[in-house]
């Protein structure tokens, strides 16, 4: 049980019937520094006292206090029915099934489990962003903060042009960062390869923004949607339809849920698994903490359909690599060998990879 996920869930839907903006981010930051603890509540408890948490103050520790006691907080719940807002919050309870605390993705990375993917398997990201698009660092920037995990590549994955809500890249300016990644490469002398990457965007009807002869250069093609993520319509034959797309290397976040948010896509996704494993896409789990997308409960059954990964952070700046962590604890729970991880290949066989899947034009 994942007792501090289960706490800050409690403390999100307590920042949900609050009146006023200051009481409602005040229980948000409570519950997002419970999320980001590297250890679990009970495990903090000294006599039956929280110690000092920045961001947690005694109105939230109360509720905590509560939470570890009973399994749940009176506190919360009676402030839900006084406020009329139990629909609301069913509603946010349902879209938080299957994400992960940092405490128990900690948990779950330590366990030592044979034959399943971990830590000391992962060799380099391959969804990011930077500067270019929606990112925060230089690609350089980003390079190096990967060199100081231990990775010997990265894979930049800005967006395309698709998307202009995220900074999408024009074809020009693709090309530039292609020109800047190449000059990167040559100063880096081997010693660590930055792919030249995209995350284009799925249009409704399942094609990309990005034609065949935009991704000339580009070595890695991410696709993942952006738009009708809200819907409870099926949309199987739009994943389908961008699966089959000649060249596609990942499907990425491929839900776009988000927590408390959206559902992300509805599908048929045992089809969808089929047909990727069939083609040889690779499924991601993007492990930011708000998607977390695959969760494990599906990725289990990508895993069964034959399924390739890639385990990635989906980060703006290098200090959100810790989210790979989040990934990989998603990946162990679905019992996902290392060697169905893309991100654990060696380089050779990850560049032969990824130019077999290259549409001749795109060469």
């Amino acid at each position: 049980m994942d007792i501090n996920g289960i706490v800050s869930a409690a403390l999100r839907d307590f920042a949900t019937v609050q009146r006023s903006t200051q009481s409602r981010w005040g229980y948000k930051r409570a519950a997002a520094a419970v999320r980001r603890l590297e250890r679990q509540l009970p495990d903090l408890l000294d006599a039956g006292v929280l110690p000092r948490i920045h961001g947690i103050g005694p109105a939230s520790t109360r509720i905590i206090l509560e939470v570890l006691e009973y399994g749940f907080s009176p506190i919360v719940e009676r402030a839900i029915v006084d406020a009329g807002q139990q629909h609301e919050i069913a509603r946010r309870r349902a879209l938080r099934t299957g994400f992960l605390s940092r405490a128990e993705v900690v948990r779950l990375l330590a366990l030592d489990v044979p034959d399943i993917v971990g830590v000391g398997d992962y060799r380099g990201d391959c969804q990011m962003h930077s500067v270019w698009s929606d990112g925060v660092e230089t690609i350089e920037q980003l390079a190096h903060g990967a060199i100081a995990r231990g990775w010997d590549r990265i894979a930049i994955t800005d967006h395309g042009k698709g998307l202009p809500i995220a900074g999408g890249m024009s074809i020009e300016s693709m090309r530039q960062q292609q020109a800047e990644i190449d000059a990167l490469n040559q100063a880096l002398d081997g010693r660590f390869r930055v792919l030249k990457g995209v995350e284009a965007n799925i249009l409704t009807d399942g094609r990309l923004d990005l034609r065949d002869d935009d991704l000339a250069g580009v070595e890695m093609l991410l696709a993942a949607p952006h738009s009708k993520l809200r819907l409870l319509d099926d949309q199987t034959d739009r994943v389908l339809a961008a699966v089959r797309t000649p060249g596609l290397h990942v499907l990425a976040h491929p839900r776009g849920r988000m927590s408390d948010s959206r559902p992300g896509i509805t599908a048929d996704w045992d089809r969808v698994f089929e047909e990727a494993a069939a083609l040889g896409v690779a499924i991601e789990i993007d492990g930011d903490p708000a998607r977390q997308d695959l969760d494990y409960q599906l990725a289990d059954r990508a895993r069964e359909a034959g399924c390739l990964f890639a385990l990635d952070s989906d980060a703006h700046d290098s200090e959100a690599f810790i989210y790979t962590d989040t990934a990989i604890a998603h990946a162990r729970l679905a019992g996902i060998p290392a060697s169905r991880v893309i991100n654990c290949w060696e380089l050779p066989r990850l560049l032969a990879w990824l130019e077999d899947r290259r549409p001749v034009g795109s060469r």
